[in-house]
């Protein structure tokens, strides 16, 4: 059932985060970037990725050169994400719906994503919005991180663009959330992987230890219960999300999530099999030393 796809390396073509990041040119858009940013020891200019203040200025600079949001934080504690890997996701869903469109990406706010799980960044719908105008609705159980991505999207004036919907119930994915009648072109999500508080801890550690040997390695600062695990973990939340799927069957075109574990893949499959689901893709993602996937299916 599943496509069979190439191990990658790098990030998606058209990906501009592709290269090292531009830290003359993102000072240049950011000034408030300059005190973090050092030579290391090999000439080239850096930050220092095991601080969190620098990693949310980067990001700060990156969306504003790149994707002119002018205005952007994250409350304290929440998941600053490392927008690379983020931007991936919405170049793969874009050639995703180019297979509908006679191989080429549709573009417009006529192009309708749901984002499950927008987190307090709104990172996914502030990407895919800006690289090909497209319009968003993004939902959240976390009313903060609701609050928070309500007001990016005031703030950079893109209420037009894109919608912030709060989910009631942690037993519901799209319940709740899609309006009666209402149609997508494709869902996302980027669920909690991990099931306990201990298991993030012990993730977290390894991370720690693996950036101390590669000063390039980006990584999550901080993260609420929400974004980071739930009881069962990925297994549990996709198979909720694929079974929920199913009865939104007539919602959307494309329903898609990302995978952190290769282990969880097969389960899903068998998921989908049984559900009846008549189009399964697996795209693999890469950034350097870091792989995932992302599962897509639609019924």
């Amino acid at each position: 059932m599943a496509e069979n796809t190439e191990e990658k390396t790098s990030l998606h073509p058209r990906n501009p985060h592709r290269g090292r990041y531009d830290l003359v040119a993102l000072t240049k858009a950011l000034p408030k970037l300059a005190p973090f940013v050092f030579t290391n020891e090999h000439g080239i200019k850096t930050i220092d990725f095991t601080d969190a203040d620098a990693v949310k200025v980067l990001n700060k600079a990156i969306l504003k050169l790149q994707y002119n949001i002018s205005s952007w934080d994250i409350p304290q504690g929440f998941l600053c994400p490392p927008i690379p890997g983020r931007a991936d996701y919405i170049h793969y869903l874009a050639d995703i719906l180019a297979k509908d469109n006679g191989g080429e990406i549709p573009t417009g706010d006529k192009v309708k994503v749901l984002d499950i799980g927008v987190g307090a960044n709104c990172i996914y719908p502030l990407i895919g919005h800006r690289s090909y105008g497209w319009h968003f609705v993004g939902s959240e159980v976390d009313y903060i991180a609701a609050g928070s991505a309500k007001k990016i999207v005031e703030s950079n004036q893109l209420t037009d663009a894109i919608e912030i919907r709060t989910q009631s119930s942690y037993e519901h994915i799209f319940k709740g959330i899609v309006k009666p009648g209402e149609k997508f072109d494709i869902t996302m999500c980027n669920p909690p992987f991990h099931a306990s508080a201990k298991e993030v801890n012990v993730n977290s550690q390894r991370k720690w230890k693996n950036l101390k040997q590669d000063k390039n390695t980006d990584l999550n600062f901080g993260g609420r219960n929400t974004e980071l695990w739930c009881e069962g973990g990925e297994p549990r939340f996709l198979n909720k999300m694929m079974s929920e799927s199913k009865q939104f069957a007539q919602s959307s075109k494309w329903f898609s999530s990302l995978i952190s574990k290769k282990t969880t893949l097969p389960g899903c499959y068998n998921s989908l099999d049984y559900l009846g689901a008549r189009d399964v893709h697996t795209i693999d993602m890469a950034q350097g030393q870091k792989s995932s996937r992302i599962l897509v299916w639609r019924f």
